[in-house]
This record gives C-alpha cells, sequence and structure tokens, in this order.
C-alpha cells in the first residue's frame, strides 16, 4: 500500500479526481506540488494576494523593471510583473508538466477581466499568455465575448481554462466551443495529444449568489440548503460532459466548505483548491468516498428549483442564453471582484513608482 502524505495525496493516487493549487505562491505551490497536485491557477485577486504575501521575493525584480523601461507606465510594469509570477509559477510545474506527458503541469493565467466584452482583445492576449511558458494554461471568461473566442482560440493550439462560469448552461456552451476547435484541428491533421482544455464552475460563487438572493429577497428556504446550489451544478454537468463525450475536462472553484471537495471525489474531474483548504483538507482525517455520482438530496433540489429562479436557470441545461451569461448576478459580482483586484494591484506597482510623499520612509 503506498504511504499516502494527507487524504488530498490519497484521493489523486487512488480516483480519478485530481486537484489544482488555486495560487501561484511558491511555498503554497510547493505544498500542493509534495501532496499530489497537478496544476495551479492564478486571477487577478490571487496575484495580488500572491504579492503582497512574497513582497521579499519580488520588490526587487519590481524595481529593476521599472529602471530598465524609464517610459512604461504602472500599468505595463503590472502586467510585466504579473505575467512573470505566473510563469515563476509555471516553472514549479514543468517537472509535473514532464512526467504527465505534456498534457497537465499547467498553470493557469487570466487575460484582462476588463476585457470581458471584447473577443478581440480577449483572443489576442490569450495568444500571447500561451506564448509565455510551455506549460501555460489561459483563463477566458464564459461571458458572450469570451464563449465566442474560445473555438478560435482552441483551434489555434491554445490551452484554455474557461472560467467566470458558474452555471450548466455556461459550462455546456464552453464544452460545445472546445469541441469544434479540436474537431477543426484534428480535421487540418493538427496535433491535439498535449491539449487538455477545462472547463470551470465557480461553485462557491454560485452558492454566494443564491445567498445574496435569499436574504435580499427575504425567500424562506434552510440555509443548509444553499450549501448545495453550486454542487448540483456541477453534478448536473459533469453528468451530460460524460454523457455528450465532451473532451474538456470539468474544474471545480471558489472553495466555500468540505462538500465542494467530498462530493466531488471520484468524479473523473479536476478541483483547484485555495491552500487553506487544503491544509483543512488534509488535516480532517477524512476518508477517501467516492461521492460524484451520489445525487444531490431531491427534497433540496426541489426547494431550490421552486423558490429561487436563478438556481433554475443555473442548473437547467437551457436555462440561459449566451446573452444572458454577462448579466447573470454571479458573473458581474465575479467580474466587479476580479477588475477591482486588478486596479489594487496596478496601485501596488503604483507606490513602487510613486511613493507617497506624505508617509516617511
Amino acid at each position: 500500500m503506498p504511504e499516502y502524505n494527507g487524504p488530498l495525496h490519497e484521493m489523486s493516487l487512488t480516483t480519478p479526481t485530481k486537484y489544482w493549487n488555486d495560487s501561484c505562491s511558491v511555498a503554497e505551490l510547493n505544498y500542493a506540488i509534495e501532496r499530489g497536485a497537478i496544476g495551479a491557477t492564478s486571477n487577478p485577486v490571487i496575484v495580488l494576494n500572491v504579492l503582497k504575501k512574497e513582497m521579499p521575493l519580488w520588490q526587487d525584480r519590481i524595481h529593476q523593471v521599472i529602471d530598465e523601461h524609464p517610459t512604461w507606465s504602472e500599468i505595463q510594469v503590472g502586467w510585466q510583473i504579473y505575467q512573470e509570477l505566473a510563469v515563476n509559477g509555471a516553472k514549479l510545474l514543468l517537472p509535473v508538466h514532464e512526467r504527465e506527458q505534456h498534457r497537465f503541469g499547467r498553470l493557469s493565467i487570466q487575460t484582462d477581466p476588463a476585457f470581458y466584452r471584447n473577443g478581440a482583445a480577449i483572443l489576442e492576449q490569450a495568444e500571447r499568455f500561451h506564448a509565455l511558458a510551455p506549460n501555460m494554461q489561459v483563463k477566458i471568461p464564459a461571458t458572450r465575448a469570451g464563449i465566442g473566442m474560445v473555438e478560435e482560440a482552441t483551434y489555434r493550439g491554445i490551452n484554455l481554462n474557461i472560467t467566470v462560469s458558474f452555471t450548466v448552461p455556461q459550462a455546456l456552451a464552453a464544452a460545445e466551443a472546445v469541441e469544434r476547435g479540436l474537431k477543426r484541428r484534428e480535421a487540418e491533421g493538427k496535433d491535439i495529444s498535449t491539449m487538455s482544455p477545462v472547463v470551470t464552475l465557480m461553485v462557491g460563487r454560485t452558492d454566494d449568489w443564491l445567498k445574496v438572493l435569499a436574504q435580499r429577497d427575504h425567500i424562506d428556504i434552510p440555509l443548509e440548503y444553499l450549501e448545495w446550489a453550486g454542487v448540483a451544478c456541477f453534478k448536473k454537468a459533469y453528468s451530460i460532459f460524460k454523457a455528450r463525450g465532451y473532451r474538456a475536462r470539468l474544474l471545480s472553484a471558489a472553495y466555500r466548505n468540505f462538500l465542494h471537495w467530498t462530493e466531488f471525489i471520484g468524479g473523473d474531474v479536476s478541483l483547484t483548491l485555495p491552500h487553506e483548504w487544503q491544509v483543512k483538507y488534509n488535516e480532517s482525517g477524512y476518508r477517501i468516498i467516492e461521492r460524484m455520482q451520489e445525487p444531490v438530496a431531491e427534497e433540496i433540489l426541489e426547494a431550490l428549483d421552486h423558490k429561487i429562479p436563478d438556481f433554475r436557470r443555473a442548473y437547467n441545461e437551457n436555462g440561459m442564453t449566451a446573452d444572458e451569461f454577462d448579466t447573470f448576478g454571479a458573473t458581474v459580482r465575479t467580474l466587479r471582484s476580479f477588475i477591482s483586484a486588478w486596479h489594487d494591484f496596478i496601485a501596488v506597482i503604483r507606490d513602487f513608482m510613486l511613493p507617497n510623499p506624505d508617509l516617511k520612509n
């Protein structure tokens, strides 16, 4: 019997379920790789937090970039550091990438969240990010414009992670577009052997939005039922992915509770776990039980469906059209969060370029 380094390591060795580190932090990524992680991710919120945590590793490099490019704006400097943070994480994953025959061991880097309406800008930046490292995975949003670029980006050989996604309709639209891109490559004899596209469902943010609605609209529903909404959407999407043979792999994100881990064990999926949740899970002593095929209790689904229209939109295969993706509450809240975090990231860079004269050094 192999010696396991915690429940997550056991899961990664004994089930089809794999996990990623939800951060490009050096310390956190090393912890995850040692316990079986085969990937990592970043977004503006994550990168901002990593920079603050690991500032001693980056402050000299920030000064160097500023000095080497005397005409660059704070935004240009910010993008350079943002990319270097991601590339640094990708380097840590290169041994995993080699071990996994170049399919896994990738670092997801997110395109500018402010481009969510501009498909051409998303695609252009995706191509640039794809070229940063051999094991880069590019995150584009499941907005109307983002979904519109998935097929072409996949056809061009870019390994995608379709994110800012919370619903079954978004996941299916993304998977269909990936399939079209892969089939175009195959028809032209282009290699797809190292392509490993993923479609994210941010299950915790689905829950967050329904909790906002329950409070805002005074909806009488047991609070514990609201912890199951994201799980239900993920399991529903997974069953459809398997039935239709989609080659994109589902990935769960935005962790809020133990259900977002335990209910997905056994699925041929990936889980992107924040470091604090990895530690909680590994210290829990949880016995690995495959639960992906276990349905969400019917009374929970019925209550959510009956009382919260946005759950129906999120859960039903045809609950939303692509034109509605951008205005779904969880999408709006997440885009606002990501765009705000990017501005905060630039403010950190600004403090290097224009230190506040009112403060003592």
